[in-house]
């Protein structure tokens, strides 16, 4: 129980992913989950209305079909949908990428630059600048913005990160990053961020 989970819609042409929390359960029948929120109101739900649940193990992605078989409104706010048949599994790849666009900030003990992270994951980064860090520069802290779901709030995320690659010329240099020891909370956000990715636009990852 507690388990958070994405919580997909299909009641229009493109599905809409919300996030959920499993409240309980009863083996074989049925699933007790909290109605997702948007814009802190509750998201339209009816019985009967197919839905996709989707939830991280490890580094695996577990997605089963199921359908709403009764709403409970306010205050309770939750309802039962039914009890898993076939489980889908997949693997996220630790290496596995995805293109972003995202400012980020460079430092180290006497230097620092900005630049743009053009891919990330859970291990990493490549960040791309037009300023070339001091040769002798290994391991840098990093730091950039993303945003959270659903909410999009954002949270600023600074990490150690070793330099395991260079290339480029002078106008413009890309740097292959190595995170080091970062932080579980922000390891769930680039999780969720590939899962993102996987589910909705898999031309993203690289």
């Amino acid at each position: 129980m507690g388990t958070r989970l994405q919580f997909i819609t299909h009641r229009t042409l493109r599905p809409i992913q919300h996030f959920s929390t499993v409240i309980g359960w009863i083996k074989d029948e049925y699933l007790i989950v909290k109605i997702p929120m948007d814009q802190g109101a509750p998201i339209a739900l009816r019985e009967g209305d197919k839905i996709t649940l989707r939830v991280f193990s490890g580094v695996n992605v577990c997605s089963f079909a199921a359908v709403v078989e009764r709403v409970f409104g306010r205050p309770l706010l939750y309802a039962h949908v039914t009890f898993p048949v076939e489980i889908q599994g997949t693997n996220l790849r630790t290496a596995m990428r995805v293109k972003v666009d995202i400012p980020a900030h460079v430092k180290g003990e006497e230097f620092e630059l900005s630049g743009f992270l053009v891919n990330l994951s859970v291990s990493g980064a490549l960040l791309e600048s037009k300023r070339q860090l001091p040769e002798e520069a290994q391991q840098v802290t990093v730091q950039f913005t993303l945003l959270t779901e659903p909410d999009k709030r954002q949270v600023m995320i600074s990490t150690q990160a070793a330099i395991r690659n260079v290339n480029g010329a002078e106008g413009k240099f890309a740097y292959g990053l190595q995170f080091i020891d970062l932080d579980p909370a922000h390891y769930m956000m680039l999780q969720n961020l590939t899962y993102q990715a996987l589910i909705a636009d898999r031309q993203k990852i690289v």
